[in-house]
């Protein structure tokens, strides 16, 4: 481990020795995990706009009705009227019957 210096809102520091205070260990151990802990989050929500972003961009070119189906969706015709009804996946389609 290297040693530096830290600047840190009063607020921050008081919270930071309550739970040193609490836990029974050092300041310095508390401020190390709260950091590595906040750098593990920034990770994982950096990577989780990443993965949102790819799959904005790989379904930008699909319709509604595409999404629909995607998304478990079937969209089925309604007899005799020419409008399309929405059913859910848990309804009978013509393949599972």
């Amino acid at each position: 481990m290297r040693r530096t210096t830290l600047t840190l809102p009063v607020e921050s520091l008081l919270q930071a020795e309550r739970i040193a205070r609490t836990r029974r260990v050092t300041v310095s151990n508390v401020i190390s995990e709260a950091h590595s802990d906040g750098l593990r989050i920034r990770a994982a929500t950096q990577r989780s706009e990443e993965v949102l972003n790819a799959y904005k961009q790989a379904f930008a070119g699909l319709s509604n009705d595409e999404m629909l189906v995607l998304d478990g969706i079937l969209l089925e015709s309604a007899a005799g009227t020419g409008s399309a009804s929405i059913c859910r996946s848990t309804c009978m389609s013509p393949l599972s019957a």
